[in-house]
């Protein structure tokens, strides 16, 4: 990978893992709607809108991979979505397969799988249980990932986000927390591995309290470091200041789930 391009790249994600890939790749264009703070000797700025497929071709022109934190990251108003997240995604594939671009890593999400219950665990072939209208575009993503992959020959990795951070912030993101240095990490298996053609993985450090089996990930060598635990008596004090939220605290997606939920208590289902 000699020049990759990183969208979304003034967003909170783009913001933590941009010191460490910078030592990594030779040169890193950075895409959003507006240009991000400090940039490194081997940065580039392209403003480009994804909602705009010349502007998105124009940032993948002679790219050889593309890190895709790019869009609506939190649930919304479903035009939103649309624009940034189906259309958006939609036009950062196809602007690559026309660019000849070889690998796309794509940020899913864990809200792809957010209304599995806490206690079941689950891997990365259960079927998807979106938690909003945004896990709802994140599937998408992964649907269009394994399309490009096999019909035109992109290597993709789609990595189903937990939360990430410097620490974990409460009770919930014990179990899913990330750290920056280990989604790099994923990222990189999804830039360089040489086996990988179209895969799915959950974007998690080494959560003593993990919802998730990460054995496709574990397969082509990730070795997270780091362990929520470490962060206990913080993210647990921070828990306490929370209100109580019976729907979100039952499953795994959050208050995303309890978010607009219709219904009583008596709804929640395993």
């Amino acid at each position: 990978m000699q020049r990759v391009l990183i969208t979304g790249a003034a967003g909170s994600v783009g913001t933590l893992i941009r010191p460490l890939l910078a030592p990594i790749y030779p040169n890193i264009v950075l895409s959003d709607v507006k240009e991000p703070p400090a940039l490194q000797a081997n940065e580039t700025f392209i403003q480009a809108d994804l909602a705009d497929m010349e502007s998105v071709e124009r940032v993948c022109e002679g790219v050889d991979g593309v890190i895709h934190l790019g869009g609506y990251s939190v649930e919304g108003p479903w035009e939103d979505i649309l624009e940034a997240n189906i259309i958006g995604c939609y036009n950062l594939f196809e602007a690559a397969r026309r660019q000849g671009v070889k690998r796309v890593v794509f940020a899913s999400s864990n809200h792809v799988v957010g209304f599995y219950p806490r206690v079941r665990p689950i891997g990365v072939d259960v079927v998807p249980r979106p938690d909003s209208r945004y896990g709802v575009s994140k599937l998408f993503g992964e649907g269009l990932g394994a399309l490009y992959a096999y019909k035109y020959g992109l290597r993709v990795l789609s990595i189903r986000i937990g939360n990430v951070g410097e620490k974990p912030l409460d009770k919930r993101r014990l179990s899913i927390w990330i750290s920056p240095s280990n989604l790099v990490q994923l990222i990189r298996i999804g830039l360089e591995h040489p086996d990988l053609r179209y895969e799915v993985m959950y974007g998690a450090s080494l959560n003593e309290r993990a919802w998730w089996d990460n054995s496709v990930a574990y397969r082509y060598g990730y070795r997270p470091t780091g362990q929520a635990e470490e962060f206990l008596e913080e993210a647990m004090a921070e828990q306490a200041k929370l209100p109580p939220d019976p729907v979100g605290d039952f499953y795994q997606g959050g208050p995303f789930c309890s978010m607009e939920f219709d219904g009583g208590i008596e709804e929640i289902w395993n």
